[in-house]
């Protein structure tokens, strides 16, 4: 196993040296090709005119250009359905220029031909795995968070327990929970806190999500064994502000600002972000179980003779929700010694009260839960090190993250507030004030060489180290014995393209290193023990491309899981610790293909695809109703099969309508319980119980430029979520008439929105649930009704 305290050394070495390296004395040439309205333009070319160099644009209308000899040159940007522009500039060795065009539309060669380049996004659905990305600039005048905007992606189903801030549970083709796993900008979403998550991040905040289903690239040096989303945070080196605050139904406010300050003779870069979100989550429970009836003193009832149970319509009374985030980075950028060169502070907190437990029946009243995570970064990156071709990307944290829930009232809740007096804390135990504390250690390296044209290579190491106490404020003496958890992850990639890159090869290995140290209560005491865990996986992913926008895709990967801090040590809330969970496994394979086609403004995009898991271990969540809690448990094997299609259309930018659906079934295959058992489990080849296996969406946006005058925009998006009925318990079990079932559930949002001053104010209006429709989610849980909510943003650039 690699040393980390060799690996701190040699990747200090590393940056003392290259900070040393003598730089090429070419000159550096770098901008932006964009409309007059300032869109990007991909796929454009600029080039020394007579000359016989050029570069063009990538997805974002960025290009970069190498001139070896100090001069004045002519330079033109050139793109089809645009005219011709042309500036002089003046360069000299070693220095760095930045350049900007902004090209005229040529309206007889838009009439007569119209040849386009591929947006980043397009690109990243046209690598070897099995992808999906979302460009989140089409959300950013909606009250959308990051999980919101992923629901409605082929593929991906996510169940929120509640409103605002509420536990979710993240499936990506039949795989859930830790399964998955999220990043920012390619960095463990966890190590920002427990406060930040993909349920209360603003879409503000993202410029495009990448889904990655089944097989994850190297690059992100992670155990997804399920798939991975990375969320892609604004990269341009260029100065911006973004400002928005919205108000909504529950007394809902959630506001968002990010912002970017960059010193162009220097390079020195301020970024800064931040968020704070508010609700009651006051919304109507629809049909719920009140005791009715018994003598009452306010809101205890002191006498249970005469009372029954009667189903009513109640509001929430005990889920306020608060939380916020703050993030700045400073550093330099775009210098020769480092491209990126960034030290970071960020702190983040969290205060909830505790409605339910992992069911509705569960009601509480007084349970509350705060957080905070406090954490420092340190990113480092560059290209061409030492030679041509080879980039180092380097990545570390310090983090604390903290927890306490309060559980202190003898109490038995009801839905209208109503209690009565019980022998046991309203979770089921001994009064207590909770706490959770978690130091963590995160550091990551990436290196990538660029062979030449045809062939590549990249190692990715990552490591691990957390550290986990939890103790009962309340109680004068306990038992201090802290837990700790390891992982290390390195992973090799090579990747090949031949017949003008219209074939690509990504071979990959991968090694996982787990270190367990927890406490198991053995002959009625606490007893520490030590696990190692060390296991190696590989693959492939390929692409061909039959025509320049027809491809075929498969991927094939063994796959490991390892256990998270939540499934060993638990929560403190909903989740028991489970000391003896197993790392889980897979079989992953994937086949899909894609096809686009544009004529003129008729824009069309169809993909499909198939997916196979065969997992072994399989971790997934077993309620618990004596502890009112969930604990994580290994099912000896599992079997996901399914198929998801999409398909695009878009007309300029005035019309856009994408539809999705996605079958998938998550099989149980274990026959028999132990290795001593003969007789088949009840549950054999029975769908995994609480997880959808039948949904669709549908997206209609309608807009328009320039309605209300100059530099304007009106749009109007329509967005309907359809989920077909599904087991909440195994099927094998219950009288057939009386199964327990989330039923068939139709939502339908709508969302208006103005900007003018091209774009730097907006302002939208939203209604979600249009219809009110009864909305269920994990475990049966009642998700809100019918909820109205207006955003103004500011965005300035």
């Amino acid at each position: 196993m690699l040393s980390c305290k060799n690996l701190y050394l040699l990747l200090i070495t590393i940056i003392f040296i290259s900070n040393v390296a003598i730089a090429q004395k070419a000159a550096q040439l770098s901008g932006y090709v964009r409309t007059q309205n300032g869109d990007a333009i991909p796929g454009a070319t600029v080039s020394v005119k007579n000359g016989t160099f050029g570069t063009t644009t990538d997805g974002s209308g960025f290009f970069e250009l190498t001139i070896n000899r100090s001069g004045t040159y002519m330079l033109e940007a050139s793109a089809l359905g645009y005219m011709l522009f042309s500036k002089e500039v003046t360069v000299k060795s070693g220095s760095k220029t930045d350049l900007n065009f902004d090209l005229k539309e040529n309206q007889r060669e838009l009439n007569e031909v119209s040849v386009f380049g591929k947006t980043e996004v397009q690109e990243v659905k046209e690598q070897p795995f099995t992808v999906n990305a979302i460009e989140t600039r089409q959300f950013a005048n909606t009250t959308a968070d990051l999980n919101q905007v992923l629901n409605r992606s082929a593929g991906v189903r996510i169940r929120e327990q509640g409103g605002l801030g509420s536990n979710f549970n993240f499936s990506i083709n039949g795989l859930s929970g830790k399964a998955v796993k999220y990043f920012i900008d390619g960095v463990p979403l966890e190590i920002l806190g427990s406060a930040v998550s993909l349920n209360n991040i603003p879409v503000n905040l993202a410029e495009r999500i990448e889904v990655y289903k089944g097989v994850v690239p190297v690059q992100l040096g992670s155990d997804a064994m399920g798939g991975a989303v990375n969320v892609i945070t604004n990269q341009n080196q260029r100065n911006y502000l973004d400002l928005s605050h919205s108000y909504g139904s529950f007394n809902t406010h959630r506001s968002s600002a990010s912002g970017q300050y960059v010193h162009k003779p220097t390079g020195i870069t301020v970024k800064a972000s931040g968020f704070y979100n508010y609700s009651d989550n006051n919304y109507k429970m629809k049909g719920v179980e009140i005791l009715e009836g018994g003598t009452r003193v306010g809101n205890q009832i002191t006498d249970l003779s005469g009372a029954a149970f009667t189903t009513a319509d109640v509001r929430r009374f005990h889920d306020h929700y608060q939380s916020a985030m703050g993030q700045l980075e400073v550093g330099i950028s775009n210098k020769r010694l480092a491209d990126v060169l960034y030290a970071g502070i960020g702190y983040s907190e969290g205060r909830q009260d505790l409605q339910t437990g992992f069911e509705q029946a569960i009601v509480y009243g007084n349970v509350t839960r705060k957080s905070k995570a406090t954490t420092a970064t340190l990113r480092y990156k560059k290209s061409d090190l030492f030679v041509k071709g080879l980039e180092l990307s380097l990545f570390g944290s310090l983090s604390k993250d903290s927890f306490v829930t309060a559980d202190t009232l003898f109490r038995q809740y009801y839905w209208d507030g109503a209690w009565t007096v019980k022998s046991a804390s309203e979770m089921g135990g001994i009064k207590s004030v909770s706490n959770i504390i978690r130091p963590r250690s995160f550091m990551r390296a990436n290196v990538s060489y660029l062979l030449n044209d045809k062939h590549s290579f990249n190692v990715n190491y990552t490591f691990d180290h957390l550290k986990n106490e939890n103790f009962n404020a309340l109680q004068t003496s306990f038992d201090d014995m802290p837990g700790f958890l390891n992982k290390q992850i390195l992973g090799v990639a090579y990747q090949q393209e031949f017949f003008n890159k219209r074939l690509t090869n990504t071979f990959f290995s991968k090694y996982y290193g787990l270190g367990l140290e927890r406490k198991k209560y053995v002959d009625n005491a606490y007893q520490s023990f030590n696990t190692q865990f060390d296991m190696f996986g590989y693959g492939v992913a390929s692409r061909f491309k039959l025509l320049a926008d027809l491809g075929v895709k498969i991927s094939l990967e063994r796959a490991y899981r390892l256990q998270e801090v939540e499934e060993v040590f638990g929560d403190g809330l909903n989740i028991n610790p489970n000391p003896d969970l197993k790392p889980e496994s897979s079989y992953n394979a994937n086949l899909g293909g894609y096809y686009g086609f544009r004529l003129n403004k008729h824009r069309f995009f169809v993909e499909a695809a198939t997916f196979y898991r065969n997992a072994q271990d399989f971790i997934f969540a077993v309620p618990d109703q004596r502890s009112k809690a969930l604990k994580n448990e290994n099912k000896s094997s599992v079997r996901v099969t399914g198929f998801e299609a999409e398909a695009r259309y878009d007309y300029g930018d005035l019309l856009s309508f994408n539809i999705n659906a996605t079958y998938q079934s998550a099989v149980n295959m274990t026959r028999f319980g132990s290795t001593e058992s003969t007789t088949p489990e009840a549950t054999y080849k029975n769908k995994i119980p609480n997880q959808p296996w039948l949904f669709g969406n549908a997206n209609l946006s309608i807009g328009k430029n320039n309605v209300f005058g100059k530099d304007t925009r009106l749009q109007f998006s329509w967005y309907t979520q359809y989920v077909h009925w599904f087991y909440l318990t195994w099927e094998a079990f219950g009288n057939v008439n009386g199964k327990s079932t989330i039923p068939n559930q139709l939502l339908h949002n709508a969302t208006l929105s103005y900007s003018f001053k091209n774009g730097r104010y907006n302002i939208s209006g939203e209604c979600r649930n249009l219809t009110d429709a009864l909305a269920f989610d994990n475990f049966r849980l009642q998700k809100p009704g019918r909820a109205f909510s207006v955003k103004l943003r500011y965005f300035l650039k």
